[in-house]
């Protein structure tokens, strides 16, 4: 059994013995430490908290022990039931609420599930916050309301086909040219939420041709739920035939984006968010930001419109203060996350479907041809297994003066920036290990780079 406790929320795998897996004495534990934190730190006038969760198989009894946790801490709790991490973003806004809790796990397998927290804007807890709400966990510093003081809950089944409306009246979403392309797009939803939403959205923009793949929200996950290639292989095949002009492969919270050409080759992930940054820099100028572990694909195209890019450390709440902080129109991750203000601070894939629609549309090309005309890198991803006798931040150091001729960024491990090519190392916070990210103009380049930081750290051993 596996408990992961962490500054963006609490995830492990159900059942087991309190502490070491998901337990219920977990899920009461942390939601009444967040509501305790929610209460204190605040400026909404209300009590209220939005609720919503992915179609995993533990969601009713994970909901059902939130909800009457949040009631028991005195607040109100709108339920919008089967709802994506974005929708729930956007619904904590429009609720006018205190926060909300997404549960669910992302693309951990059907065993995990997880309480997902967010303040009164929608967006996830930073780290201070998220610090604050594990100490008053561990210490149980929270207390229940009286019996006159309980909440109540409330269900708003409304907030899928909201979402969708707001996608639709995002400026550059073009509906009408998305109908006039008459496409036929296949859709891989893993059997969650994403299988109800996102075939609503394609019929909403225009397009009548829908291939659904592992649509029914059932829980009970087709595949391995992370949607990288070697997961893809269903929509893939079915791709090669010519069927559909475009797949969209999403993951069970439905936050990030993966998308098929169509000769079944992967368009990949980290193109997901260039792609769509390259489109909307065409149209309004701006800033961009990702995370120091993204490709340097999105820089270049930002370059290319006369416009700056930053790198923010990894973590969606990093890359959303970045963001802020510089005035960036669009920014996200390289794992598929696109995060377009104009439509709220969150990583959403269906703005992500809405925006690439467009673009494709208005291009008049193949998806493969949008891919060459973007620049060409490949991004290796390895690591160093830790025993308890290496000092991570010790080699990172060492690692740091080895290459000191090199452009280093230090804010999140370390990141060496060569002519052509980088790697980024650093600490995971949920395994033992330290992951080696690079890339380079071709994947062989790439994990030779990574082959050769893994030779200069055995000799510093």
């Amino acid at each position: 059994m596996s408990l992961i406790k962490s500054i963006s929320g609490i995830r492990g795998t159900i059942g087991g013995v309190p502490g070491e897996g998901l337990s219920p004495v977990d899920v009461v534990k942390f939601t009444a430490a967040y509501a305790d934190f929610i209460s204190r730190s605040t400026t909404r006038s209300s009590r209220v908290i939005v609720v919503g969760r992915d179609a995993r198989l533990s969601g009713p009894m994970v909901s059902g022990l939130v909800e009457s946790t949040l009631t028991g801490m005195g607040f109100d709790v709108v339920n919008i039931g089967l709802a994506s991490t974005p929708t729930t973003e956007i619904a904590v806004v429009a609720e006018g609420a205190c926060g909300g809790i997404i549960i669910t796990a992302s693309h951990n397998p059907k065993q995990w599930n997880a309480l997902k927290l967010l303040n009164e804007n929608g967006e996830f807890l930073n780290d201070e916050q998220g610090k604050e709400v594990l100490r008053i966990a561990e210490e149980g510093a929270y207390s229940f309301a009286s019996v006159d003081n309980l909440g109540t809950v409330y269900t708003n089944n409304t907030y899928n086909r909201k979402h969708i409306e707001s996608v639709l009246n995002l400026k550059l979403v073009d509906v009408e040219a998305i109908r006039k392309a008459n496409f036929t797009v296949a859709v891989d939803a893993v059997n969650s939420v994403g299988g109800i939403v996102i075939p609503q959205l394609l019929r909403a923009l225009g397009v009548e041709n829908i291939i659904e793949l592992n649509c029914e929200a059932t829980g009970h996950f087709a595949h391995t739920p992370e949607p990288i290639p070697e997961n893809l292989t269903q929509i893939s095949e079915l791709m090669r035939d010519g069927r559909a002009d475009v797949g969209f492969v999403v993951d069970p919270d439905v936050d990030r984006l993966a998308i098929v050409m169509e000769n079944g080759e992967m368009f990949v992930e980290e193109y997901t968010l260039v792609s769509i940054a390259d489109f909307v820099l065409s149209h309004t100028p701006g800033s961009t930001v990702s995370n120091l572990s993204s490709s340097r694909a999105l820089r270049d195209v930002t370059r290319n419109h006369g416009c700056e890019y930053n790198a923010a450390a990894v973590g969606e709440v990093n890359v959303v203060t970045k963001m802020k902080e510089t005035g960036a129109i669009i920014g996200g991750e390289g794992n598929g996350g696109v995060i377009y203000p104009e439509s709220h601070y969150g990583r959403d894939a269906l703005v992500g479907v809405a925006l690439f629609l467009t673009l494709l549309a208005k291009s008049g090309k193949k998806v493969t041809e949008l891919k060459a005309g973007y620049p060409q890198y490949a991004i290796a991803k390895n690591k160093i297994e830790l025993t308890p006798d290496i000092d991570v931040d010790k080699i990172l150091d060492a690692v740091k003066q080895k290459y000191a001729s090199e452009t280093i960024t230090d804010i999140d491990g370390v990141k060496i920036d060569f002519a052509d090519s980088w790697v980024h190392l650093r600490k995971s916070n949920t395994e033992p290990i330290i992951r080696i990210y690079s890339e380079a103009p071709s994947m062989d380049e790439a994990n030779a780079l990574a082959r050769q930081i893994k030779e200069v750290i055995a000799s510093m051993a």
